[in-house]
């Protein structure tokens, strides 16, 4: 899977803003920061995007978006509970096989 600044299948550096935003609010991992997201989404918490401009920077919440959204929120708790807070040199290699396994059942 090609990346972009080193997030998971193309996920803009505003959707890891997004995750890192959600994450600081609520600094819990999957699936619990799943339900954080979702909240600020519907209130439009996060420079007041919705559903539409989030979907845009490559956050999607349906079924079949979900692995590829968690595996974007391990990256980004990873970074946060490193104190590392760059994405551009990430090396998302367990990333993409962790979501290759997931893909598969």
């Amino acid at each position: 899977m090609e990346t972009r600044q080193g997030a998971p299948d193309g996920a803009s550096p505003e959707a890891v803003e997004f995750v890192r935003f959600c994450y600081r609010r609520r600094p819990h991992g999957w699936p619990e920061l799943y339900d954080e997201m979702c909240h600020v989404a519907s209130r439009r918490l996060f420079r007041g995007w919705g559903l539409g401009e989030l979907a845009d920077q490559g956050i999607g919440f349906s079924l079949f978006e979900t692995p590829r959204l968690a595996a974007l929120v391990e990256m980004v708790v990873g970074q946060e509970r490193a104190g590392s807070p760059a994405i551009s040199k990430v090396d998302d290699a367990p990333l993409r096989l962790q979501h290759e396994a997931l893909a598969a059942g």
